[in-house]
């Protein structure tokens, strides 16, 4: 049997299968892209698959002090649109 990943997401704590989380990475260039591969090379931070959680991570900034780096409204943006497929 095949263990399955877990990661803590940011904002709730709680820990959860890779696949109901959202990975987000500071690349090694400082650029903040959406990984949704979980593959992606540099800093990675992890957030809950629901709005809720997006909008506290954002008021919260509790992703850019994981990250140090600024994030942009798009990322967020970008975020809620991909819970919401």
């Amino acid at each position: 049997m095949k263990k399955i990943p877990q990661r803590t997401c940011l904002v709730t704590r709680e820990k959860l299968d890779k696949k109901d989380l959202i990975r987000i990475v500071r690349t090694p260039e400082q650029n903040i892209i959406i990984d949704e591969t979980g593959k992606a090379n540099g800093r990675g931070a992890y957030l809950k698959k629901d709005i809720e959680v997006i909008e506290k991570a954002k008021k919260s900034k509790v992703l850019e002090k994981a990250l140090n780096v600024e994030i942009p409204n798009e990322i967020f943006d970008e975020l809620k649109e991909l819970i919401k497929q």
